[in-house]
């Protein structure tokens, strides 16, 4: 059993509310799942707000982005990702909105994934994304690799 493990199974069984805000998806405060939780959201409400500007630094100088609309364009590096997206950022509305419904990160603290729905300006899921953060140096978790998946069809 690892430490996490032990932490929520305590916090379960001597406070029972644990297991109502993990099966919410919501973790406690500080945790580091809601530390890259709030990081995901800070990164998707850069499009939202329509802010180009904030966009690069939440990239990792060494990012990939796998993948395009036809599924075979590889970005490679913070300059490269940024200036492929920067026609997202134009216009008043915002082409599509994302945010995490999962993350993990590793026990070491150093990495995680997070993953969660892509919404078109209706609001309608048309893909799921995928990412992989990790701490740096400076402290600030940044996206190392991303990719996007459309919705498979009923």
């Amino acid at each position: 059993m690892d430490r996490r493990t032990m932490i929520v199974g305590w916090t379960t069984g001597a406070f029972g509310f644990a297991a109502a805000a993990l099966a919410a998806n919501q973790t406690p405060p500080g945790s580091p799942e809601r530390v890259v939780a709030d990081a995901e959201r800070g990164f998707a409400s850069t499009m939202a707000r329509r802010d180009f500007g904030a966009f690069p630094p939440f990239i990792s100088e060494e990012a990939i982005f796998l993948g395009n609309e036809g599924g075979t364009q590889i970005l490679r590096g913070r300059r490269a990702i940024a200036e492929a997206w920067k026609p997202y950022f134009d216009g008043a509305q915002a082409p599509f909105s994302w945010e995490p419904d999962l993350v993990q990160v590793v026990d070491s603290g150093t990495l995680a994934v997070s993953s969660g729905p892509v919404r078109n300006p209706n609001g309608e899921v048309t893909g799921r994304f995928n990412s992989v953060w990790r701490l740096e140096p400076d402290g600030r978790w940044r996206v190392v690799f991303d990719r996007g998946s459309p919705v498979c069809p009923r």
